[in-house]
């Protein structure tokens, strides 16, 4: 399927965690034309089947074949571990780039031997990160703290307030006192928490999340198929399968402002 380097790329997640790594995108790749697909309406994913997360990967894929999209990436770990190999199979001249929490880095990071986790618990609970444990965390302690109703929170545009600021309170202190001197970040919306994060942990704590690995994981199979872009990229295109004017008022906040925001349909 011959594309045009100027076509655009695109990114989905099941809602609006993955602006997170549009934004790393846009950083890296500045002359990338974006589309975004927020799947609002079928959101936490971590509590749908497999089945029905890969039924929502094919159709928001052939959604973006359609408009052109020129590469794929699943901007959300949930996605990826259900859908991301189904989707490289059918999709084999596609390029298509998944999400894994970065236990790699972590563990090369740590100075106290000890990693937390704050992830979703679908992710947490998933042979593929058990694999990613096993593979890279043998020589490290990790503790794992899975964050019901953070997602959700963030979803409304709730970035400081009283209620969220204490449920990541009372997942962050677990991780504090098992002596975790590194956190990853294992959620595309968890991101947008950072600062209110850095207020809860002492600074000499690191940080990591995987926006920017992603983004560099999209450049790097982009250069190899030269399709990087031109230049004179479009504004981002945005659709959700849940209420557009919902999806519209926290864009300012996590991505910035854009009327194009429009209902995707099964």
């Amino acid at each position: 399927m011959a594309r045009d380097n100027d076509a655009p790329v695109a990114v989905f997640d099941s809602g609006v965690g993955g602006l997170s790594v549009l934004g790393e995108i846009s950083r890296l790749l500045p002359n990338e034309s974006l589309l975004y697909v927020g799947d609002c309406g079928h959101i936490p994913y971590g509590e749908k089947t497999p089945e029905f997360i890969r039924q929502r990967c094919v159709a928001i894929a052939e959604f973006f074949r359609d408009k052109g999209a020129k590469a794929l990436v699943l901007a959300c770990n949930t996605a990826t571990v259900a859908g991301v190999a189904d989707l490289r199979e059918r999709y084999p001249d596609w390029p298509i780039v998944g999400m894994e929490p970065a236990v790699k880095p972590a563990a090369a990071a740590t100075q106290s031997g000890v990693v937390g986790v704050l992830a979703t618990t679908g992710t947490l609970q998933s042979a593929k990160f058990a694999a990613l444990l096993d593979r890279f965390a043998a020589d490290v302690q990790v503790i794992t703290q899975p964050c019901p109703g953070l997602v959700e929170l963030i979803e409304t545009g709730d970035l400081v307030s009283p209620e969220i600021r204490q449920l990541l309170h009372s997942y962050v202190q677990p991780l504090l006192a098992a002596g975790c001197d590194t956190i990853i970040l294992g959620c595309t919306h968890y991101p947008f928490l950072k600062s209110l994060l850095r207020e809860m942990i002492p600074a000499s704590i690191t940080l990591i999340d995987t926006g920017a690995a992603v983004a560099r994981q999209l450049q790097r199979l982009l250069s190899q198929r030269d399709l990087l872009a031109s230049g004179h990229p479009q504004p981002a295109q945005f659709w959700t399968s849940g209420d557009p004017n919902n999806f519209r008022n926290i864009l300012p906040l996590l991505w910035k402002k854009s009327d194009s925001v429009r209902s995707f349909g099964s």
